[in-house]
């Protein structure tokens, strides 16, 4: 298989210039069963089997299941951000860095549990955003971009999708 396709077996990640609210429902949808599907993905696997990439040079499944809380968690302080202040420049992570600590090699549990917490807090605040709230923004430093709310919505549900992906094709390949 290329490798494009098994680092991005979804495809990459493109910014949408328009977003309508039957889309927004869709990524919110797909945020709100994130949990509950990489719970699926990664159950009955063994430590082995957590422990082993998703491609050649890529991340353990077991780093895969800590990096998505991890990401989310800033995601959902950026999203906070914007709500409260004016187009916010938000401070990037070393997303690397952190799936090489100490923590990346905890039990799954540990992070599906702070996932699943995450994630209900998150939709909660989603639900309750006014169309006004969808067009506020934060500058993302790294790439120089201004984004919109809706906008970021779409890049993490197009995250956990991604990130998900790499685990059901991982075991896909492998027969599990």
């Amino acid at each position: 298989m290329a490798e494009a396709r098994l680092r991005y077996p979804i495809g990459e990640f493109v910014v949408p210039d328009e977003v309508t609210k039957a889309q927004r429902e869709t990524w919110l949808e797909e945020v709100a069963q994130l949990p509950k599907r990489l719970r699926t993905a990664v159950e009955e696997l063994s430590e082995a089997q957590l422990d082993t990439p998703y491609r050649p040079g890529g991340w353990t499944v077991r780093q895969v299941a800590h990096h998505l809380p991890d990401s989310h968690l800033n995601s959902y302080t950026r999203f906070k951000l914007a709500l409260t202040e004016e187009n916010p420049t938000i401070r990037p992570y070393d997303e690397v860095g952190w799936a090489e600590l100490g923590d990346s090699s905890a039990p799954v549990e540990v992070s599906l549990a702070l996932l699943d917490a995450l994630h209900e807090r998150w939709v909660v605040l989603l639900e309750s955003l006014s169309e006004r709230d969808w067009q506020r923004t934060f500058m993302h430093p790294a790439s120089k971009q201004t984004l919109t709310l809706e906008q970021s919505l779409a890049n993490y549900a197009w995250h956990g999708e991604h990130h998900l992906a790499h685990i059901t094709s991982l075991r896909e390949r492998e027969g599990w």
